[in-house]
């Protein structure tokens, strides 16, 4: 499918259009599409002034970038110089930061307009946004059913039709299952790809920054503005993103344990059906074991609560965010600025992460989870020695219904059954729209990649795209 990013630049550089025309566009239908709580704060002013800015350096003959008057969503935990910077908890409301964060730096350098912030589970734990202080999103296919988390608001205003992209961030598969829930192309790229510098912390050995956006070439283009060195983020690689074209037939190993019990029977047909569009292409498919994928998810809920809870230790109300109104000792502003500002899914983290850190619990946990994981990776490694590509179901079921899964974390957890391997793996993944059940709802298909494979990914997943 083209890229409906070229289409707004060609149309505001030749004048057919102008930046505050199409920024204009995006806040109308932002506010048409209010219902969906997919934006916290929508930035009208400021984007609109952006706006004139660039249609007046347009008019002077500069070369504005090639992201010119595109207007785009930032998830709520990057930080901006304009607006707020919440990640969606009580803790942070009303904190404006000081600074942009790198990818936020690289996409106004090439043009592009931030219209607005959007929702996310608070600090981004969690699979539904259903976890946010300020109210959860709403699924653009079912208004009853959840957008998918931690990215539930970028996936939701880019399915929308609001911005042709946004930025997600992506811990568990916080970028593709919202996008596989909502039927938007969802990127998260290869740890280390992308700086994350100016991204609110959740877990730092697998937090990586990507777009969800409607089709596969403009998650290419974006991709590619954002990744490169850092000098701010000391985990980002040297700049290996380089864009290309392959149509030779490939091997793919499907992953067995992720189309087994427990699965959705219209999502194991629907991926069975992708296979079949694998196979008429021209591309030699097999069922593949994973045997290390069903500790995936114990792994993740021990390694990256012990991350968080380091990460979460910085809100305590002295330095900044929410101070505790009630506290009259300094234990109390510790304790009562905490309890009151962060969401129970947070709570519950930093005491895993807490308990599993601890002085006599270290060994048993987290050290274990550490070796496990290794022996996942090594999995991996094993596999891409033989296979070009690894597929399989993004999610385990299509969208859930809002409320459903709440009282009950461990259902929650399962919703990122798929996506949580490649992502302890440090593996570049993308959740592709595949067609819908029978209820209309999206089901996404999750391709993965070697580490650095970015490129070969992208333009494989484009060949793929249905009605391309």
């Amino acid at each position: 499918m083209d890229s409906e990013i070229a289409k707004i630049v060609e149309r505001v550089v030749s004048g057919e259009s102008s930046a505050r025309a199409e920024v204009e566009k995006a806040i109308a239908t932002a506010k048409e599409k209010e219902d969906l709580h997919a934006l916290l704060e929508l930035l009208e002013s400021e984007a609109l002034a952006r706006a004139d800015g660039i249609d007046a350096r347009i008019k002077n003959g500069e070369n504005v970038g090639r992201l010119a008057g595109v207007p785009y969503v930032a998830k709520d935990n990057f930080l901006t110089t304009v607006g707020h910077t919440t990640a969606a908890a009580k803790i942070l409301e009303n904190f404006e930061s000081p600074l942009n964060a790198t990818a936020i730096e690289r996409l106004d350098a090439e043009g592009a307009i931030l219209i607005g912030k959007a929702n996310l589970d608070a600090f981004a734990h969690g699979g539904s946004t259903e976890n946010s202080a300020f109210g959860p999103t709403k699924n653009v296919v079912d208004p009853e059913r959840v957008a998918g988390g931690s990215s539930g608001g970028s996936a939701a205003i880019v399915a929308a039709g609001v911005v042709p992209f946004a930025l997600g961030s992506d811990t568990g598969g916080s970028i593709r299952q919202p996008a596989s829930f909502n039927g938007a192309v969802g990127y998260k790229p290869t740890y280390g790809m992308i700086s994350r510098y100016g991204v609110v912390a959740m877990a730092s050995s697998t937090d990586v920054v990507g777009p969800l956006t409607r089709t596969v070439a403009d998650a290419e283009l974006v991709s590619e503005i954002l990744a490169g060195p850092d000098g701010r983020d000391s985990t980002v690689h040297d700049n290996y993103f380089l864009t290309q074209t392959s149509d030779k037939p490939l091997k793919i190993g499907l992953i067995r344990e992720f189309i087994g019990d427990g699965v959705d029977s219209e999502v194991v047909t629907k991926t069975k059906e992708f296979v079949d569009r694998l196979k008429a292409a021209g591309h030699a498919v097999e069922e593949v074991d994973l045997p290390m994928a069903k500790y995936s998810l114990a792994i993740y809920y021990i390694v990256v609560p012990a991350e968080v809870s380091s990460n979460l230790a910085r809100y305590d109300g002295v330095r900044y965010g929410l101070r505790s109104e009630t506290a009259k000792s300094l234990d109390d502003v510790y304790g009562q600025s905490r309890d009151q500002g962060f969401m129970p899914e947070n709570k519950r983290r930093i005491m895993i992460g807490s308990y599993v850190l601890s002085s006599g619990y270290f060994d048993a946990y987290y050290l274990q989870a550490q070796k496990a994981r290794t022996l996942l990776i090594q999995e991996f490694d094993i596999l891409f020695e033989t296979y070009d590509f690894l597929i399989g179901p993004t999610a385990p079921t299509p969208a859930f219904k809002l409320g459903e899964n709440t009282a009950d974390p461990i259902k929650m957890y399962l919703a990122d059954a798929m996506t949580v391997p490649p992502s302890l793996a440090g593996l570049p993944a993308l959740s592709l729209p595949n067609d819908a059940n029978d209820q209309g709802l999206p089901i996404g298909i999750q391709i993965i990649g070697r580490q650095k494979d970015d490129a070969r990914l992208l333009s494989f997943a484009k060949t793929m795209e249905m009605n391309g």
